[in-house]
């Protein structure tokens, strides 16, 4: 099968320890709620503020487990209506990004940078990888078919690991412009 699921990843954060006890209390642990596709990545039942110049984004998930650098992903619609410009990034590439406050139910954290907008990506364990003929970091083009929005996004990062599981993430916005709904596959185009 030449196609994979296509995953909106809606606004979310991913803490630090430190952050995480600052927000809901010490030796709080996340709590989760459901596992993700990707192996060992979960949402949790916490949920916080992201507050910006202009206005806040109440009720936004937390997904684990904890990272080593405080991360928010939100959409570029997002980051316009709360007032911030933040760059287009791969997770975890965080340098010079945006920031923002978080507010917890304990405390908030202000972040000087680590608010970005998830490039758009194909996570691939290495056998999809050799199936697809694509290497890790490869920039690709996928199509999405869909009920009078069918879409090509360029500029789509491959992402190799034996961590990994097949599917391609893209952001509400992405979603949204590809009339994404259910159940959706994309394939690979030259």
């Amino acid at each position: 099968m030449n196609k994979f699921i296509i995953e909106t990843s809606a606004r979310h954060v991913h803490v630090t320890k430190e952050h995480l006890a600052i927000l809901f209390g010490p030796d709080h642990a996340l709590t989760p709620k459901k596992d993700l596709s990707q192996p060992g990545q979960f949402a949790c039942t916490e949920r916080v503020d992201i507050v910006g110049p202009k206005r806040t984004l109440t009720g936004v998930s937390i997904l684990g487990p904890e990272r080593p650098q405080t991360q928010v992903e939100i959409s570029l619609t997002d980051a316009r209506s709360i007032g911030i410009s933040c760059p287009v990034r791969e997770s975890g590439d965080l340098d010079g990004s945006a920031g923002c406050t978080i507010v917890g139910p304990c405390g908030s954290v202000e972040i000087k940078e680590g608010v970005i907008a998830a490039k758009r990506h194909i996570h691939m364990d290495p056998e999809s990888a050799q199936r697809f003929g694509v290497k890790d970091t490869q920039i690709v083009s996928v199509k999405i078919e869909s009920e009078g929005r069918s879409l090509v996004f360029g500029d789509t990062v491959v992402r190799v690991s034996p961590k990994y599981a097949l599917a391609m993430h893209i952001d509400t916005d992405e979603s949204n412009a590809a009339g994404v709904a259910g159940e959706m596959f994309g394939t690979i185009v030259e």
